[in-house]
């Protein structure tokens, strides 16, 4: 079986694992309450909207307690780097944790509109109960014990309204304010949103401590009841109900009785109290390690608006490929911004290169152009590119500023070459890079060129193939490429390869890569957007041979 498809089969099984759960829990608990006998008066006054209400509630529940731990990244780094179990296919997964994250908040959006509905649904039908007159069964029992503890309708009067029971009562009002957190940081987490305003994004998802703190006290008071177990004991409403509505004041039957009702018991923390747990445990740690002072070193400021970080940190230690969150308190306390480390681990210090790309990096950038501020740093972090010295041979595909995990890389390499590291599996790397403008190409091209010419000088020239790809251009461009095409370097870069003009074709580059290694491992990793990941996942596919034998691509996302 080809390396995709054995990766997408762990993916699938997990999804339908999550599906399955979900709807096993929704049918258990929708034929629970639709069928339980100690719920017999409450459907009476409910129908079918009480299950509804339930069942739902019941897989909010499964949901809330999983939606934190996908963001849990020093678990996440810990399993991925440390977690003698978690083997590639397996360690793979980690890197779906922001898909599954989204996935697992689109369930809680649609729960949550569905136990909505069903509640409101089953205010009107309380408030119609209370205020019948014509003897039937809802209506008597909305009388039950009217002034003690043991009544069924939350609605004691005809003058209540289902607004006053909503916004007053502890349910009602959780359940308005959950909801309206949970639609907040549900649209502002859009694509448009996150990339445009970004800020925006940022502080409006924190409302998760107000969504978590509703959810834990939301079903405290217990408005929606059943029948106790004494109390169906004494008089089960199979046998009993029918005296409700026809009994007289000199019922003798041991069914005159009034039924009493408690309330259903509090359950959600029960389901997030772990997670919550292990989340502050998170942020403690993450705290703690922002707190130890940061030292910049260096400050660079490249073409295309890029800057460069130099710093040093007491007890920092990275992996190639790894990120790390910054925030500068100049700018704002609150928010931190992750950025790919471009620094190898064999260097004494760490680095970042941010390119303007929203209002808090114009503004780290101003800032930076005119003095040196503090920052605190969180991190590092693991990705798919730290597995890269895993494979026999490796692609990287950087588009844009997504090519900063792979400086890490390659400057690793050339370290592990000068220090002529035995343990190095990696054989051959191709390198691809696409960007819309030349001035994208320029803080990069020194690196390039430095590991162009070294293992050009270390008879090492054929372990790094890249190939470069201009996707935007003008006239003048293309006539001054024209015009210098003899040249032994490019035009665009100086460097020895040529600039290609336009996007890669895929299957050519893959078809190339298979049949020069048609025995090897190959691992993609790419750093872009997901529209480039759709086609690479695609290629990886088609040309991963079925024979185990034969070579195998196998396909590694950033994702921050």
């Amino acid at each position: 079986m080809g390396s995709c498809l054995v990766n997408h089969w762990v993916s699938t099984t997990i999804l339908a694992a999550w599906l399955g759960i979900n709807i096993f829990l929704f049918t258990y608990y929708f034929l629970f309450f639709d069928r339980d006998e100690r719920y017999f008066y409450t459907r009476a006054i409910l129908g079918s909207s009480l299950a509804w209400a339930r069942a739902s509630a019941k897989c909010l529940n499964f949901n809330s307690m999983l939606i934190l731990l996908p963001v849990c990244r020093n678990l996440l780094s810990f399993l991925r780097g440390t977690c003698s179990c978690c083997r590639r296919t397996l360690r793979k997964q980690l890197d779906h944790n922001l898909t599954f994250h989204k996935l697992v908040a689109y369930a809680l959006a649609l729960l949550t509109a569905v136990h909505t509905i069903a509640h409101l649904f089953n205010l009107e039908r309380y408030n119609q109960s209370q205020q019948a007159t014509d003897g039937s069964l809802p209506a008597v029992l909305s009388k039950v014990h009217l002034q003690g503890s043991k009544w069924l309708n939350p609605i004691h009067s005809n003058q209540t309204t289902v607004e006053y029971v909503a916004f007053t009562t502890i349910p009602g009002l959780t359940g308005v304010i959950i909801t309206l957190a949970l639609i907040l940081m549900v649209t502002s987490s859009t694509e448009f949103i996150r990339r445009n305003y970004f800020e925006l994004f940022w502080y409006t998802h924190h409302l998760f401590l107000v969504y978590f703190a509703g959810l834990v006290i939301h079903g405290i008071a217990g408005l929606v009841r059943g029948q106790t177990e004494q109390s169906m004991a004494e008089v089960h409403p199979y046998h009993c109900a029918e005296y409700l509505t026809q009994r007289g004041q000199n019922c003798t039957h041991s069914c005159c009785k009034d039924p009493e009702f408690g309330s259903i018991p509090a359950e959600s923390w029960k389901w997030v109290l772990a997670p919550i747990v292990l989340y502050v445990f998170e942020r403690i740690l993450r705290v703690w390690r922002a707190q130890q002072k940061v030292l910049v070193t260096k400050v660079v400021m490249h073409p295309a608006r890029v800057l460069e970080l130099q710093m040093q940190k007491k007890g920092f230690c990275m992996e190639v490929g790894q990120y790390i969150f910054i925030n500068c308190p100049t700018i704002s306390s609150l928010e931190w911004h992750p950025f790919t480390l471009t620094s190898a681990p064999e260097e004494d210090f760490f680095s970042i290169h941010v390119r303007a790309a929203g209002d808090w990096t114009e503004r780290l950038i101003n800032t930076f152009q005119l003095e040196t501020p503090r920052v605190k740093v969180d991190g590092p972090f693991g990705t798919a590119s730290e597995d890269v010295f895993q494979y026999e041979v490796a692609m990287l595909v950087g588009a844009g500023i997504g090519v900063t995990p792979f400086a890490s890389i390659l400057k690793s390499i050339w370290y592990k070459f000068q220090q002529a590291d035995q343990t190095l599996k990696t054989k051959k790397i191709y390198f691809y890079w696409l960007c819309r403008d030349t001035g994208a190409f320029a803080w990069f091209n020194d690196l390039l060129a430095s590991l162009e010419q070294k293992m050009a000088e270390s008879g090492k020239a054929d372990f790094l193939t890249y190939r470069l790809f201009l996707t935007g251009w003008d006239t003048n461009i293309a006539n001054n490429v024209a015009l210098r095409f003899d040249t032994a370097t490019d035009t665009v870069t100086g460097l020895r390869h040529k600039t290609i003009f336009g996007r890669p074709m895929w299957n050519t580059e893959f078809a190339a890569v298979a049949a020069a290694h048609p025995r090897s491992v190959v691992g993609v990793f790419l750093c872009g957007p997901e529209a480039l990941a759709k086609s690479l996942q695609k290629s990886c596919h088609q040309h991963s041979s079925l024979d185990p034998r034969k070579v195998k691509f196998y396909f590694n996302k950033e994702n921050f």
